[in-house]
């Protein structure tokens, strides 16, 4: 695998600083190193294994933590995924994204894909990814039908009242839920949002775009129309909720009617 040069110097020059605190376990890397399909436009995903005893203190002081490590620039925590153990930083001065994930030893071998071990103490990690296979992460399209026609009243609502960034934003929503994820599974890739697809599954990516629109209301009506035509098409072996579907179609077609005479 080919890490590119400034992210192999940024490994280099890290990972002898996090060893020597003697509460850390081991140090793994995943995200597209791990997958071996990293760019020069990549993140670093570091995962900062912690003796689980020593856990808690190492959280209480993980910025300060990673103030010594790199030269950092920016930092915050990751709420906002669903993963408040990540601290997402950048490091300068030539800029680069990196993610620090701290997790206890127990936890180390809960996953859905294999990082990299770059360090480990004893085998610490190594014996805790041989105890816990991978939790692979399927896309539950049930949990799309159902919520999807819910999804088109409501864009059909902020079209009738002419919200437009609304509905673009409503797009972009359906791109990295339903319609990109729906994608990657028809390619047997991970259903990461929109994440890819143009490399993944070229052809559908083409066709993705017709869900793309400026600030305009005719515009933004066809792009929900080619959303629901793309859904219909991709979704799999599901119970369909066919009464919300002509329901919320019909609605959507009510509100577009005037705008097409």
């Amino acid at each position: 695998m080919t890490v590119p040069a400034p992210h192999r110097e940024f490994l280099d020059d890290v990972l002898p600083k996090i060893r020597r605190d003697p509460r850390v376990a081991g140090v793994a890397v995943g995200g597209s190193i791990a997958h071996g399909e990293p760019d020069e436009y990549s993140d670093v995903d570091v995962v900062v294994v912690v003796d689980d005893d020593a856990f808690d203190a190492v959280t209480a002081e993980r910025f300060a933590l990673i103030g010594s490590w790199i030269d950092l620039v920016a930092a915050f925590t990751g709420e906002h995924v669903g993963e408040p153990r990540l601290v997402i930083t950048l490091t300068g001065p030539r800029l680069l994204h990196v993610d620090f994930k701290f997790v206890r030893v127990a936890d180390f071998g809960e996953r859905t894909s294999d990082p990299k071990i770059l360090w480990e103490r004893d085998g610490a990690l190594t014996r805790a990814l041989a105890a816990a296979p991978v939790a692979k992460d399927p896309l539950d399209e049930q949990w799309l039908e159902d919520r999807f026609w819910v999804w088109v009243h409501y864009a059909a609502t902020k079209l009738g009242r002419g919200e437009l960034f609304d509905v673009l934003g409503f797009l972009a929503f359906l791109r990295e839920t339903v319609l990109g994820p729906l994608i990657a599974a028809r390619a047997g890739g991970s259903p990461r949002g929109v994440r890819r697809l143009e490399f993944l599954a070229p052809e559908e990516a083409r066709e993705l775009r017709a869900t793309v629109c400026g600030y305009d209301a005719k515009e933004a009506g066809a792009a929900v129309l080619a959303s629901i035509e793309l859904y219909r098409r991709w979704r799999g072996d599901v119970e369909r909720r066919d009464r919300a579907e002509e329901l919320a179609v019909r609605y959507l077609a009510d509100v577009l009617e005037p705008a097409a005479r």
